[in-house]
């Protein structure tokens, strides 16, 4: 089963980048990148969402830009961020083809919503799934799940201004 999350991408992302790059500073105007996008992690009613986070990192020709935000509601949680560079770019390869992955534990499916091209994995044993959205060649919205359905998850993952953060990540 692929599961794809926000700490695996990252993790992924990090693991390609030399030690040295990672200790450097980045410009002031990198730093504060993701804030931009802090605005659409909005708040979702009956749900506890936590501080919005990022992090941009520039690395010679190449940057990498994150903006999160955590959810709880009881034991349901959700991950939901924007995430732009090398990252968004290797995790949306997969939707590329428009592979579609169906088995009795879960499915990896590429399709169209509302105009824009969407991977939805879905573990049924875990009660857990991901929608990648892409806004662009190296962006994307990722809106994780723990202990809802995906028809549950669907509409909160509706609620995000998906447009508009597109918009965005043009102006980065």
């Amino acid at each position: 089963m692929i599961d794809i999350n926000r700490r695996h991408a990252m993790s992924l992302a990090l693991a390609a980048v030399p030690a040295t790059w990672l200790l450097r500073p980045a410009p002031a105007r990198a730093q504060q990148a993701f804030r931009k996008f802090f605005p659409f992690l909005i708040d979702l009613d009956g749900w506890q969402g936590h501080t919005p986070d990022g992090m941009s990192m520039e690395m010679g020709n190449s940057s990498m830009l994150t903006a999160t935000r955590e959810y709880r509601r009881g034991p349901a949680h959700l991950n939901v961020g924007v995430v732009m560079g090398p990252a968004a770019a290797g995790a949306l390869a997969v939707g590329q083809s428009g592979m579609n992955v169906e088995t009795s534990e879960g499915h990896m499916i590429t399709s169209t919503i509302d105009s824009f091209t969407v991977i939805r994995t879905f573990s049924i044993k875990e009660k857990s799934g991901a929608l990648l959205v892409k806004l662009g060649p190296t962006a994307m919205f990722n809106f994780s799940y723990n202990g809802l359905t995906e028809d549950e998850a669907m509409p909160l993952a509706k609620r995000f201004d998906w447009k508009g953060i597109q918009a965005a990540t043009q102006q980065t």
